[in-house]
């Protein structure tokens, strides 16, 4: 099982790196949902799919 690890290294920490970019984005995402922002960072005000996003 060492040698795997010792091996396969660079592989196991460019994996790491990768997965705690995608959780920071994904936990991202989900603060900015629940505090009711935008994820097309251009505001609602004359969005012609804003009642689709927010359902008013």
């Amino acid at each position: 099982m060492l040698g795997f690890i010792t091996e396969n290294l660079t592989s196991i920490i460019v994996l790491l790196v990768v997965a705690v970019i995608l959780f920071a984005i994904i936990f991202k995402m989900v603060k900015d949902k629940k505090q009711g922002k935008s994820s097309c960072g251009c505001g609602c005000k004359g969005c012609p799919n804003s009642g689709n996003c927010h359902g008013h």
